[in-house]
Order: structure tokens, then sequence, then C-alpha cells
């Protein structure tokens, strides 16, 4: 490959094509169906799938097809193949659903507003991962406009992955024979620890979750008469909190939710954490003066890929402050949201969960736990000396630093899945989701320049894996 044309390619077709369709994209409220029971009716979806669908087949690839398939009361799916000099097959994967609104977003932003500012593009889902299908198509346009051969690609983008991919298992099914057996699965739905070079992931944890509520009361009470004689809903709740985390340090009680960290893992932190240092944790919006839960970046990295951690992410039966008076509430709920090890046993898990939460209730009250997923995580296996050459050579040449592997702190289900039913096959896992960018939080965006240097090293490793496979 020529160095200096992909470059120039790449970044003539992000900046007159790719970046446009993204701001249409942008503009698009197209929330994963946990997020709108509605998206069938409202349309926003049909309206992505047919836009990413229309701009793919105007690309004048050799050898495309592409068809959206979407069988009966499932989320659609945009599949297509690109047919290769060998048949060995590359699969390449994006989403399209997005996260919802989210409050917060500062003064001229918004989740349906796409704001160029700088080398960055706001807006929910230009990162997170509406880029994927653009810059998987451009890095295979780019590989034919050179005459540079590749093997047969698959490009799969789904709806719902937001939603924690529950459609997918059975398209990967329904499509199993038109997919064949990748040697190759390339995923641009994961982050970066800086934007300085290509970062690979290397595990993904799993994710446990449910909503625990605790009943005290048939109906609410006047503080001043029932307090000190009824126990509180959410003092209770802190009791049961407490049996999965130390409140004062934040780790996971429980040995069920741990999973032994291999060694080359830890050798691979070490190394991420030289390259980000204390960027680990500044990276994150945090309130002057807080302090991160270590000092010791590779301690925060081991924490945010290979140990339990548990989240807060909804409550109800709170009144709002304005409206609240004085009384004893009947009931209080939290959502909670816990991530594991990538090797630990999601199913296990949860059950486990609910055992640490519903046994010997409190006063006697009420416990209920209602658990909404348990995915479990994903370990990449052993990296082939080629890939990890070929990764190293398009990072040194398209960001002038060599590679980094990091595993990351979130689930795609994705990778779990076609792991289990492709264990030969090799990954790079990567993406553009770095710091600030924020995806599912306030103030998302797009770090153009990231976009393009990530789309050239896609494109020289499809080219390297020819080589290879030839």
């Amino acid at each position: 490959m020529n160095k200096q044309l992909t470059e120039s390619y790449c970044s003539e077709k992000w900046e007159s094509s790719v970046v446009p369709e993204l701001i249409e994209y942008i503009r698009i409220p197209n929330k994963s169906p946990a997020f709108d029971p509605d998206w069938l009716e409202n349309g926003y979806m049909d309206q992505v799938v047919t836009q990413f669908s229309s701009w793919c087949e105007n690309q004048s690839i050799k050898g495309l097809s592409l068809e959206v398939v979407q069988l009966p009361n499932r989320t659609p799916l945009i599949y297509m193949e690109i047919a290769g000099e060998i048949d060995n097959t590359v699969l390449l994967y994006g989403h399209l659903d997005k996260q919802p609104e989210m409050s917060g977003w500062r003064d001229g932003l918004g989740p349906w507003q796409p704001v160029l500012e700088d080398d960055k593009l706001y807006g929910r889902g230009g990162a997170d991962d509406g880029y994927a299908t653009f810059a998987s198509l451009l890095a295979i346009k780019t590989l034919q406009k050179q005459g540079v051969s590749h093997a047969r690609c698959v490009v799969i983008i789904e709806a719902c992955e937001e939603s924690g991919s529950y459609d997918l298992p059975y398209y990967i099914d329904h499509l199993s024979d038109r997919i064949g057996t990748p040697e190759l699965i390339v995923c641009l739905d994961s982050g970066c620890g800086n934007y300085e070079q290509l970062w690979s992931t290397t595990s993904l944890r799993g994710l446990i979750g449910g909503t625990l509520t605790v009943d005290v009361l048939n109906e609410g009470i006047h503080s001043g008469d029932a307090s000190g004689i009824v126990p509180s809903s959410f003092r209770i709740l802190r009791q049961l909190l407490d049996r999965l985390e130390d409140p004062a340090s934040g780790k996971i009680l429980a040995d069920e939710f741990y999973a032994e960290i291999p060694e080359k893992r830890m050798k691979q932190a070490k190394l991420a954490a030289e390259m980000m240092g204390k960027n680990i944790f500044t990276r994150f919006p945090m309130k002057e003066d807080m302090r991160p839960m270590d000092e010791d970046p590779v301690e925060l990295i081991l924490n945010r890929s290979w140990r339990p951690a548990l989240s807060y992410i909804g409550a109800a039966g709170l009144p709002d402050i304005e409206s609240a008076g004085n009384v004893m509430r009947p009931s209080t709920s939290i959502k909670l949201s816990m991530r594991l090890p990538p090797t630990c046993d999601a199913e296990f898990a949860i059950k486990k969960l609910e055992e640490l939460l519903l046994t010997n209730p409190p006063y006697g009250s009420k416990i209920s736990f209602e658990p909404d997923w348990a995915a479990s995580g994903w370990m990449a296996p052993e990296v082939a000396p080629w890939l990890e050459q070929a990764m190293d050579e398009a990072s040194l040449n398209y960001f002038n630093k060599p590679a980094v592997h990091i595993g990351e702190g979130w689930s795609i289900p994705f990778m779990g899945m076609l792991g289990e039913k492709f264990p030969n096959a090799q990954f790079l896992i990567t993406g553009v989701l770095g710091p600030g960018s924020n995806a599912h939080g306030p103030n998302e965006f797009l770090h153009i320049p990231t976009a393009k240097k990530l789309t050239c090293c896609v494109a020289e490793i499809i080219a390297k894996h020819y080589e290879h496979s030839k």
C-alpha cells in the first residue's frame, strides 16, 4: 500500500462524504429498542437503515452486495458481502442504534444536534457507533482504489447493540452459511486510551443488573408519626447494598464475582499505564479536588478491565426535592449495574447477586429483585504473530507510535458470541472512544483525526491479512 495515497484518500472521503453523513445520522433520534419501545412505529431506525444502505451502495465498491435482513419481530440488520481475491473471510462489525439523550449537555450542544467544533463532531451516536459503517466500507474502498488485494469481506451492522444485542444471535444463526468461518474479525466499537496510536482491546467485562426494591408500608405515613418505629426503606436498601460492596472503598465483597487475572494481561496493563499515566483518570470530568479510587494507574486499569464494580444507574420511590414532604415513603427502588471480569460466568453471578440481596430480609421487609440482563464478558485469543506485527506497523505508519493492547471496561455482547462461534478467529477490536468522548453521556463526540487514521489502519491490516492468507 502507498501510505501517502491511503492517508490523502481517506482524509478527503471523510471530509467530503463521511462527516456530512454522520451529521445527518446524529440528527435522527434512533434510540435502541430498550429506550424506545415504539421504535418500529416511530420509524427512526428504518430511516437510519435506509440512509446507511444508500451510502454504502453508492460507493462503487467492486463485488459489493447489500441486503437489509429483518426477521419477524426483530430489529433490522444490514448484511453486506464484498467479493475478494481469496475466499478466506474478514468479518467487520458495527451498530447503528443509540443510547438515550442524557441530561447535562453544555450550551450549544445536544444529543440530536450535530456540531462541528475544531476536530470534533458532537452529538449522540457519531462515535458510538455510527462511524463504524462508513469506516469499514471506506477501508475496503481504499484498498480497491489502489488495486491492493483483499480477502472476501462480510460486514454486519446491527440495530440493538445498546439493548444487549438480543436479536443478534438469531441473525448469526440465520446467516451462518452465508457468513462462513471468518479468519479475522474487526469490531469498530471499542475505545482508545489516547488519540495518539492504535489501541487493541484484549478483553471486555461482563454485565449483570436489575432493579432492587424494598417495601415497608402499604402507603406513605407522616414521618413524625412513623419514624423511629417503622424502619426506613432507604436504610434497609443501604444495608442490602453493603452486602455487595465495601461502602468506603467500593470493593466488591463476594469472591464469586472475581476471576484470576492472566499474567499477560497484567503486563499489558503496565505497558498501557506507562502510555496513559494520570490520564487514566484525568480524562474524566471529575469535580475539582476529586480523587480516583487508587493513585496507581496500573491498579485503575485493572479495576476497569478485570475487577467487578457496582454502579447505581437509576432510582424510584424518591420524590423530587421540590415536592418532598415529611412523609415516610412505602418503598425505595434502585437499579443496579455490575461489571464482571471477562472470564466470570454471568448466569452464575446473577444468581449469586439475587441470593445476597434476597436472603434474610432486614426487619422482615419485602425485598424483590427483577434481573434485567446477564451477559458474560470476553477475552481475546492469543494474537497471531502476523496480526500483532500488522497492528504495530499500521499504528507506526499512521500514528507514528506502536499499537497498545488493553482490556476495556464495557461490554460488547457480540464479541463473546463470536468468540464461542469462531474459536479459531483472530480479533481486532478497536475504536475511537478516547479521552472525553463520553459515549452514553452528555457531550459525546467523535474525534475525526483519529477516525481517519483508524480507517487507514484497518485498510492496511486487511491487506496484511490477505498477504498472510494467500
